[in-house]
């Protein structure tokens, strides 16, 4: 071929290029890059992290549309970086993570990380994340009374179902449960969802439960409160006049212990569906509440050592980190973010609770419970240091995994995560820089909490593709593979709200607010993208059945059983039902075809199957043509598979025609279109 086709230049980190793609050390691998057919070229590939870098690759296999060029090596020990060169007519361009260019940038060279494995099951899994409070109340009889105890200087309110989101949210039980989850596992499986992510389980008294009061027991108002609740502690205690029914309903034994058996059962109905179970673990801060600090005087004279917050002789004194210099009438303690009510937990002066939450990380994962893994809250801040930090993350994944080999760990983390990705800390993580904050700016033009508006990145695909080019480079791809892909969470504003383009809060403009002007055709759009981008989709209670909401209370509305959207609900399962047929949704290669203003398209392909999705963010009509040839898709058909808009989907099974490796579609105004191979 007398010029280079640029565009046909591709490899990547899956298996089709790499074999093994997750090798161990003394494994051969095979690497492989592809050229248009017939390029004149030679082909290097190069170990950045080596002093012998080059390593030559020979021409070994053809199709149609391209040449492909391999070359063999041993897996080290360590991990290391590479990339490729392709020379032609004397001139050098470097091939990495950042695709073909003539100047090699090293930090975006691909990265073997040998050792490093994923769970299978959670690559391209289907995610639910479950704010249990909220989604469906099984077991009224569990459901917190009102005033049943003091809480940061308010006392829980026993709200309805329709109930707006009210002040004081944190201490507003709808009474969602355990049994509430059982009872809709099969809507659960019917949407197509195959793994479910549990917001925090355990004892404590407020609705979110990122305060935790006790890691060893499941709160009953989520789980069992028995008529007679059995042996309770026996304490007084002036400064929660209610707390004695409390400690009846939540922290008698024998309601603890039939929470736990009903988690317990709960995982089991799951796994006999074949749905996996993943639980929240807050080990960066625990509660005020908890026995260790009990600073509300909580378990004061109940037969519990004296929390640490009245004495220095404490038992979990070293627990937390003090100020102050006389005890106890000028005591403080580090919180997070400053908050008193989640008192940082001090790892680095406290092998015992080192060594407790490495328990804690075992016990969920192991017989009788068998949850398939955690999702780590704030897990980059845990510790004081980066040492401390690497190193209990490094023994909490040992742990975890000795207890179950194929438990997950995910960790929530924004910014680059690649010092945690070494295939001995973290599995994956929740996919913000790479997935939900740049498909916020492009689709909605306004930031994942609704708080930012920057209108001109709305539609710009150029940055769009940039960014999710730049971040997804911090991962290799088994890390991207499983990822949790989310559009909307617990942190942060629905996606739905997002469309409307305005910035706001509950608190300064109202809950209203979050549902005037939405649009419900972009949203269907994201949804297009996250089913069909690498990674878990992961959806968030209520999505998909059209909740609003502004960031945090408001996105933790009372799921509106009976009043769904079932346009977005039968989108989610017409989407979910079409992943089965194209297995490189969970494992194939990902690459951009067209991008424009308003207008992005990407492929996936793997085994002679593509998949081809395009997606117009403007409002009006485009009619384009796509280089499927890109995918390896040189003449034939595609088939439409799902098309969205005009407030709805349809599933047209219409037949594209593929000439010369190119195919024409028109996308409707802020439409999604997929194309699949047949």
């Amino acid at each position: 071929m007398s010029f280079l086709n640029r565009d046909a230049i591709f490899t990547d980190e899956t298996k089709q290029f790499v074999n093994p793609y997750d090798p161990l050390p003394g494994d051969i691998i095979t690497f492989k890059l592809r050229v248009a057919k017939d390029t004149d070229c030679a082909v290097h590939l190069h170990f950045s992290d080596a002093a012998d870098t080059s390593l030559p690759m020979i021409r070994t296999e053809s199709d149609d549309l391209f040449d492909y060029f391999t070359a063999k090596t041993t897996a080290p020990n360590e991990a290391v970086r590479y990339f490729y060169t392709v020379t032609w007519n004397d001139q050098v361009f470097y091939y990495n993570k950042r695709g073909l260019w003539e100047n090699l940038v090293q930090h975006y060279n691909f990265r073997l990380v040998p050792g490093l494995k994923t769970p299978d099951w959670a690559k391209g899994a289907i995610m639910y994340q479950i704010f249990v409070d909220r989604f469906y109340n099984g077991d009224p009889t569990n459901d917190v009374k009102s005033q049943e105890y003091a809480y940061l200087g308010t006392t829980p309110k026993a709200l309805p179902w329709s109930n707006p989101i009210a002040v004081g949210d944190f201490c507003n039980f709808y009474g969602g449960d355990l049994q509430g989850v059982m009872d809709k596992l099969d809507y659960l499986k019917d949407l197509g969802v195959e793994v479910i992510y549990l917001n925090p389980i355990f004892v404590s008294p407020s609705s979110h439960k990122y305060d935790a009061q006790d890691y060893d027991y499941v709160d009953p108002h989520y789980g069992v409160i028995l008529e007679d609740g059995g042996e309770t502690l026996r304490f007084e205690n002036v400064n929660n006049k209610h707390a004695t029914k409390y400690v009846k309903r939540v922290t008698s034994k024998a309601n603890l212990e039939a929470s736990n058996a009903l988690f317990a059962k709960l995982i089991e109905q799951a796994h006999a569906k074949g749905l996996k179970v993943i639980i929240d673990g807050v080990f960066n801060h625990c509660g005020s509440f908890n026995k260790w600090m009990d600073a509300a005087g909580f378990y004061k004279n109940s037969g519990e050592p004296t929390g640490a917050y009245h004495t220095e002789d404490s038992p979990y004194h070293n627990y937390f980190i003090w100020h102050g210099s006389e005890w106890p009438n000028n005591t403080a303690y580090d919180g997070w973010w400053q908050n008193s009510n989640h008192p940082k937990l001090n790892f680095e002066d406290s092998p015992e609770l080192f060594n407790y939450i490495l328990e804690i990380g075992k016990k969920w994962v192991s017989p009788p419970y068998n949850a398939d893994g955690w999702r780590l809250d704030v897990a980059a801040d845990l510790g004081r240091s980066p040492e401390m930090n690497h190193r209990f993350w490094a023994a909490f994944n040992h742990a975890v995994k000795t207890a179950n080999p194929n438990a997950i760990i995910l960790a929530e983390h924004y910014g680059d995560p690649s010092a945690w990705l070494n295939g001995k800390e973290w599995d994956t993580i929740m996919n913000y820089d790479a997935f939900m904050e740049p498909l916020s700016w492009f689709f909605t033009g306004v930031c994942k909490h609704s708080d930012q508006a920057r209108h001109h990145l709305k539609g710009d695909a150029q940055a769009f593709e940039g960014a999710m080019r730049h971040h997804m480079s911090q991962m290799t791809v088994h890390v991207l593979q499983s990822a949790m892909n989310q559009l909307s969470n617990h942190d942060h504003s629905r996606f739905l709200t997002r469309t409307n383009g305005n910035t706001g809060r509950w608190q300064y403009v109202g809950a209203k607010a979050a549902e005037i002007g939405v649009n419900k055709n972009i949203l269907m759009e994201a949804i297009v993208f996250q089913m069909t981008w690498p990674g878990a989709p992961t959806i968030y209670y209520g999505d998909e059945a059209g909740l609003a909401g502004w960031t945090d209370p408001d996105n933790r509305r009372p799921f509106p059983w009976g009043k769904e959207d079932m346009i977005l609900t039968n989108l989610h399962k017409a989407l979910a039902k079409m992943r089965p047929d194209y297995p490189m949704l969970r494992h194939g290669s990902v690459e951009f075809l067209w991008n424009s203003r308003d207008f992005i398209s990407f492929g996936r392909w793997n085994d002679g199957q593509q998949i081809a999705v395009a997606i117009n963010n403007s409002n009006r009509p485009m009619e384009v043509t796509l280089p499927v040839w890109k995918l390896g898709k040189a003449d034939g058909q595609l088939k439409e598979i799902i098309v969205t808009g005009n407030n709805n989907f349809k599933q047209t099974g219409r037949l594209l025609d593929v000439t010369n490796g190119m195919v024409t579609i028109i996308v409707g105004a802020l439409s999604a279109v997929v194309l699949g191979s047949m």
